[in-house]
């Protein structure tokens, strides 16, 4: 037996491994500003002192569980032996003191839960193992901390919550009775399904503290008498400023602790992230807001009240999307036998109605100097919709997609006030079919200027432009801008948007607008430190990548401008009073199933997008159905307040490149030549850089970011068509990080230095819906066309060849987004 003893001792937990659980801490996860956004518990536990516990529940577990408590080491071996002979007699009675128990409680799978020797001998050594760690007093916390009491509530002060709505500080005796009789079997002994039986129970543990002297017999004599007085209420962990946000940052963070031996449940991090909670603030209640004045626009189009009966046959459709209607047409009911049946059930009609006409809205600001993501809201309201609409969803931008075309334009030349007549478009596609864009005015027959058109987002005019400049680079620059995770048909009514792609995309590609053409990756991470403050790794931005030239990244800028000046969203202007130099662009889709509205300040690009989770339900308004009036006011909202408070400086202006006249680049040039001629040191007037909007120091990096698997998002399955081919979700380009390593999810925290300074990143095959690319890394820029960079990353040329349709492929007949 003593062989068999030592021979199980290193399958049990080690030292280490128990003095680390003795100071388990989860990871708290800090705004830039030094505010707690969320912390990685296991579960919903939250730990709490010995001190701050009623001494009453401490009474009640010595009194029941292990009155010896103080006297053994880890093992009562008299009750032991007396549990052995009652077993042995067919009265099988336990006999694991309160440490056993903590054992089990800590290390489930290391001791196992099985009646046999071998767990029992496992059990004990560990127990022996954690007296020799832990105090009586730390022992009796820990267990009283890890405890399962069912309802997803773990430890006392959940239990406490749960069942009596107040702290386990205030527990009475026959509460704290109550609770730590359910130990013996949380289901049998449930208080909320079997309170008789916990009832009995209770009595039973007042009965114990009676015989060891921890309550006295005329108190034992009044208390078995009262209910037990539970007030249940089931806990839920409070979501935190940014539930979404923490979502995406906890499954990085996941892989970055295991690439680093580290557990983010138990070890303490820090993890300081790019977000200001002041900036989070203002846009979860700018969308907030704005989603309420909408939703009252809902009820009232769609007749929420009577369930829905405003749009009776758009309805029918959903009912028979149910489980009720199938499992009604399985039993053998016609058709609309079934859907009598299943309309019937008012409760469920009413609920469905709720649930298909609930507006949504996400929002998302990144500082396009050095790509941090400062505010981060991925739906109205996380306890009611958890799915994140800035990174998962793959929605039509509509005419946000607009300046792409523009943008490829002003690169090949032309000038903002080149024309095109506004008049009938027919375009011919390659199966024959033909594109016939329109606008809501018919043609005027008179020319417009490119400014104008985007302005006022002109589609015959852009459908006009595309053509010129080819559907294939208008997606080859969308790609290298930042719209990287998504599938671009590279067909004519690419330009209106048509082609379903993330929140998180689109405000990444105008941060490279508003940063003269230079694309920088969206960062969310700082650095990490662990529980004392020392720093463990720490990131940087990532190298900016020039997209588009400086020149035509200014004049498209200068053109987007108008669109608050005197175009689609003056709102900005006339209803917001934003005086500051700013640029934006309005998007709606058809049947205005998706509105979205980018705005572009020089320290802070922030956009929204509002819809409903099922694209055939629609505001059916053609007022409030435009990205004018559905997005813009969050946008704005949020804008108005982060300028008045300071946190964006309204005087700051976008740095544009000096025009040089002739006579200064005669007189640079002659000096120039004069210093290669006579030797003279920098005496000339020298080239000068092109001046860049202003950057912040990147920090030095410490340690690089691990690579981590991409978790692929859900895609929105039901994208609004706006051509008669549906467009779908798609997977995204295929690009290899370097070193084969694969990428995490939504986002990479800046470039590391350990040798990552220079490396170029990518999506990894299966980050669409995560829009991640690899820590720390830029993101690839292909050396020639339709060739591989030495690293064997894609080129861009490969990656639109394999995921465009290519220009000649069907793009529909329908106009697509108007504004």
């Amino acid at each position: 037996m003593l062989l068999y003893v030592l021979i199980l001792i290193p399958f049990t937990p080690g030292i280490g491994d128990i003095r680390k659980a003795k100071v388990e801490q989860p990871a708290q996860v800090l705004s830039a500003d030094g505010k707690l956004l969320a912390t990685f518990k296991p579960s919903n536990r939250e730990w709490v002192k010995l001190q701050d516990v009623s001494p009453h529940v401490i009474d009640a577990l010595i009194s029941t569980e292990d009155h010896r408590f103080y006297e053994h080491h880890g093992i009562d071996f008299k009750r032991t032996a007396s549990a052995a002979l009652h077993t042995f007699s067919g009265d099988r009675q336990g006999g694991s003191t309160i440490t056993q128990q903590l054992a089990r409680n800590l290390y489930p799978d290391e001791i196992g839960r099985a009646p046999t020797l071998t767990r029992k001998i496992k059990e004990a050594i560990t127990a022996f193992k954690i007296e020799a760690v832990y105090t009586k007093s730390e022992i009796l916390e820990t267990y009283l901390n890890t405890v399962p009491f069912l309802y997803n509530a773990y430890g006392i002060e959940m239990a406490a919550r749960t069942y009596f709505d107040k702290s386990a500080h205030d527990l009475t005796v026959i509460e704290s009775a109550t609770l730590i009789g359910m130990l013996k079997g949380n289901s049998y002994y449930n208080p909320v399904i079997n309170p008789e039986r916990a009832l009995q129970r209770r009595n039973i543990v007042l009965a114990q503290m009676v015989k060891y002297q921890r309550l006295t017999p005329a108190a034992y004599q009044t208390l078995q008498r009262r209910p037990l007085g539970v007030d249940f209420e089931r806990q839920t962990e409070p979501p935190g400023p940014a539930p979404h946000f923490a979502q995406q940052l906890r499954k990085w963070l996941i892989a970055w602790a295991d690439a680093n031996d580290y557990n983010i449940y138990s070890d303490g991090l820090i993890v300081r992230t790019t977000l200001d909670s002041r900036l989070q603030t203002m846009a979860t209640q700018a969308l907030v807001w704005q989603g309420n004045q909408l939703q009252t626009v809902a009820n009232s189009v769609w007749g929420t009240r009577n369930a829905c009966s405003a749009h009776k046959d758009v309805f029918t459709a959903f009912v028979r999307e149910t489980p009720e209607y199938r499992a009604a047409k399985q039993s053998g009911l016609a058709d609309d036998a079934a859907l009598k049946q299943v309309e019937s059930d008012h409760h469920l009609m009413q609920s469905l109605c709720d649930d298909k006409t609930r507006v949504q809205a996400a929002f998302i600001a990144i500082d396009p100097r050095d790509g941090e993501i400062k505010a981060y809201v991925g739906s109205r309201d996380f306890s009611d919709d958890q799915y994140d609409h800035v990174q998962q969803a793959r929605r039509q931008p509509g005419s946000t997609f607009k300046p792409f075309v523009y943008g490829a334009a002003f690169e090949n030349g032309a000038k903002p006030d080149d024309t095109f007549v506004d008049q009938p478009v027919e375009i011919t596609l390659a199966g024959g079919e033909i594109w016939k864009p329109t606008d809501d005015t018919p043609p005027s027959g008179r020319p417009v200027t490119l400014r104008d058109a985007l302005a006022y987002s002109k589609n015959r005019i852009t459908a006009q432009l595309m053509e010129e400049v080819g559907p294939s680079k208008v997606a080859r620059l969308a790609y290298s801008m930042g719209v990287r995770d998504s599938r671009l048909d590279a067909v004519p009514s690419l330009a209106l948007g048509t082609s379903p792609v993330t929140l998180k995309e689109m405000v990444s590609a105008y941060s490279t607008i508003a940063d003269r053409g230079a694309y920088i990756p969206p960062m969310f991470v700082t650095q990490i430190e662990d529980r004392d403050g020392n720093l463990l790794a720490q990131f940087r931005p990532a190298r900016p990548e020039q997209t588009l030239p400086p020149e035509a990244a200014q004049t498209l800028l200068d053109v987007m401008r108008d669109v608050v000046d005197k175009g689609t969203g003056t709102a900005i202007r006339t209803r917001f009073g934003i005086r500051g130099d700013v640029a934006g662009k309005t998007g709606t889709t058809q049947d205005d199933a998706d509105g979205w509205f980018i705005l572009m300040h020089p320290q802070l690009v922030a956009g929204a997008w509002v819809g409903f989770n099922d694209s055939r339900v629609t505001l059916r308004s053609d007022y409030w159905g435009q990205g004018a009036h559905s997005a813009l006011p969050i946008v704005g909202d949020f804008f108005q307040r982060a300028l008045r408070s300071r946190l964006v400086d309204p005087r700051a202006k976008f740095v544009e490149e000096k025009q040089t006249g002739l006579f200064d680049s005669l007189r640079t040039t002659i000096g120039t030549w004069w210093g290669h001629l006579f030797g003279a040191d920098n005496k000339a007037a020298p080239q000068k850089e092109k001046p860049r909007a202003p950057r912040r120091a990147p920090a030095v990096s410490t340690s690089a970011a691990p690579s981590a698997p991409a978790v692929p998002a859900v895609p929105n399955a039901t994208a609004p068509a706006a051509s008669s081919a549906e467009p779908r979700d798609v997977e995204p380009p295929q690009i290899v990080a370097p070193h084969g390593a694969s990428v995490p999810p939504l986002l990479s925290p800046p470039a590391a230095a350990n040798g990552a300074q220079g490396a170029q990143g990518a999506a990894s095959a299966n980050g669409a819906a995560a829009g991640g690319l690899s820590p720390g890394l830029a993101s690839p820029v292909p050396n020639a066309p339709g060739g591989t960079s030495p690293s064997g990353q894609t080129s861009l040329d490969q990656w639109v060849n394999q995921h465009t349709n290519g220009a000649g492929a069907s793009s529909g007949t329908s106009s697509g987004a108007s504004q």
